[in-house]
């Protein structure tokens, strides 16, 4: 890429794009394509294709989609499958009618079986059943992948699958209703210090294990993929088919671990209570990064200094926005 590439982060001020926006800006990129939901509705196909047609984008980071936790998940199934399928056909179409150089479609680890081999590696995809607390949603990020696969096959299309871990950091969605658990566990922390309560409920038996990484280092990763030099990135497409690469930190918290750090970040001295009536998930969720850091790249955040950088960017959103406790 060249520093006026032009650019398209699709889902910029989401928890991804915004960091993929600042590490293009960091660099010196100056040409980035960004559309509010509200000037670009990715589910309207029209409204795409004008896009891609004014504006000729020659990288596409796909980044936008509907996402949320175990609640979201199992209260919004139709959404989560329709909206995914039709942001990622609209997007994924589109760049191959307009010539789009490199495309990067952004997925998660949840695309594994449930009771996937640990760690979960890109050749374990569609080798067994998949949790059912996420499965529309797995099963449209698959077809995602399946969809860079098919044009890069049959249109010579560049498109490369991009699974990261659990992430977490600046701009996330501290909804309870329907964020995952590290932004949950930060807002529940944050809000019951201040109340003075002297217990915070966390879902589950607190025993499943997860990675987390930071969405600045997933950011890097992309980028790095971006810019890697034509003949390493067409290795890439070549050697992996799939074209799909997993970009994690191969660390692992259980549930009550990461309670347990958030509390310390931010200050409760209440108790944890684990409310076992509430689902799980998939036990165990490590992936197996060394395709990446084969390329060289490694994340740099530590868990509890991103939690930390989490509870600031939460603590200044408030100042700015209602919150209902």
């Amino acid at each position: 890429m060249k520093p006026d590439s032009r650019i398209f982060v699709a889902g910029h001020r989401g928890l991804v794009g915004s960091a993929l926006v600042r590490r293009f800006q960091d660099a010196g990129y100056r040409n980035l394509l960004l559309r509010t939901h509200s000037e670009l509705d990715l589910e309207d196909q029209a409204a795409v294709e004008t896009f891609f047609a004014r504006e000729k984008p020659e990288y596409v980071v796909l980044a936008a989609a509907k996402v949320g936790g175990i609640l979201a998940n199992n209260t919004y199934p139709a959404q989560f499958i329709h909206r995914n399928l039709a942001i990622q056909n609209n997007v994924i179409h589109a760049s191959y009618r307009h010539g789009v150089d490199r495309l990067l479609f952004l997925g998660s680890s949840c695309i594994y079986p449930r009771d996937c081999p640990q760690p979960m590696k890109e050749e374990h995809l569609l080798t067994g059943p998949l949790e059912p607390t996420n499965r529309p949603y797995a099963i449209a990020k698959i077809a995602g992948i399946e969809m860079c696969w098919s044009y890069n096959r049959e249109y010579a299309t560049r498109y490369l699958a991009v699974m990261p871990t659990n992430l977490y950091g600046p701009n996330d969605n501290y909804d309870l209703q329907n964020s995952h658990v590290l932004p949950a566990l930060i807002r529940k922390m944050l809000e019951a210090k201040e109340r003075g309560d002297d217990e915070v409920v966390v879902w589950g038996t607190g025993s499943p294990k997860r990675e987390f990484l930071y969405s600045d280092d997933m950011a890097d990763a992309c980028v790095m993929l971006l810019t890697l030099p034509d003949n390493r990135y067409d290795e890439l497409l070549a050697k992996y088919q799939p074209p799909l690469i997993n970009v994690g930190c191969e660390q692992e918290v259980t549930i009550r671990e990461l309670a347990e750090t958030a509390q310390r970040v931010v200050g409760f001295t209440g108790r944890l209570r684990f409310d076992t009536s509430k689902p799980d998930g998939t036990p165990r969720k490590l992936m197996d990064s060394s395709r990446m850091f084969e390329l060289g790249w490694r994340p740099k955040v530590r868990l509890e200094d991103g939690i930390h950088r989490a509870l600031e960017d939460f603590q200044t959103k408030r100042q700015s926005v209602s919150w209902e406790t």
